[in-house]
């Protein structure tokens, strides 16, 4: 099981990286957004503190959401998903890796370039720390809930909009709890309580998610 977990990262890693475009992509709306809003907004730093938190985390958030509709769908187009169906191998553990390699091209370089990008609202340097832990909690939890919606949406005209559609609302808890744990550090509460409850979300998604993306594959499949 874990050499099949492996391959199926490294499969989606390569494949990725021939489409170097699609990262890119991610990155630099990313960094787009949020270099935007300090410039629209003003030099004037308590608003810009203020604002930092819920800014950097809409904006990973949407660019997480960039990447969802090709996450199963060229599998489904040449014919592999149906290879995959009737392999032995069990179709969550595929899924896993796949949400995995989806992570690490998508969600990973988020959480790097978020330092950089948090000093242009001067965010001070442990709100930052906290930042970087909220997103290394969160992202895989967008990942893992973007892989269900991409799952139902799978052959589906406008998937894309209906991927957004189903997804937001299970996207809304990871982004309250990682934007108030950088809000809480900044204001001296504390962040672990929302740390903690990032980590709950994020092992719920990771027991549930792939089951319920497996099924939802076999039925688009069917």
């Amino acid at each position: 099981m874990l050499r099949t977990l492996i391959c199926a990262i490294r499969r989606d890693l390569l494949l990725t990286f021939r489409r170097r475009a699609d990262v890119l992509t991610v990155l630099f709306f990313f960094v787009i957004v949020t270099t935007l809003f300090p410039l629209g907004v003003g030099p004037e730093q308590a608003l810009l503190r203020t604002m930092a938190p819920g800014i950097l985390w809409v904006a990973a958030l949407l660019a997480s959401m960039l990447s969802l509709g090709r996450l199963f769908a060229l599998d489904f187009a040449d014919g592999t998903l149906e290879q995959i169906l009737l392999s032995h191998e069990p179709l969550p553990l595929i899924v896993i890796g796949k949400v995995f390699a989806h992570w690490l091209v998508s969600g990973l370089p988020l959480a790097i370039l978020a330092p950089l990008l948090a000093l242009q609202f001067d965010l001070p340097a442990d709100s930052i720390a906290v930042l970087v832990v909220s997103l290394l909690l969160g992202t895989p939890t967008l990942s893992l809930f973007g892989a269900v919606g991409s799952a139902l949406t799978l052959g589906t005209r406008g998937g894309g909009v209906l991927v957004a559609l189903l997804v937001l609302p299970f996207y809304i808890p990871a982004l309250i709890f990682g934007a108030g744990a950088v809000g809480a550090q900044a204001s001296g509460l504390g962040a672990g309580s929302h740390l903690l409850l990032l980590g709950g979300l994020l092992c719920g998604a990771a027991v549930l998610a792939p089951w319920a993306a497996a099924l939802a594959l076999r039925i688009a499949v069917e």
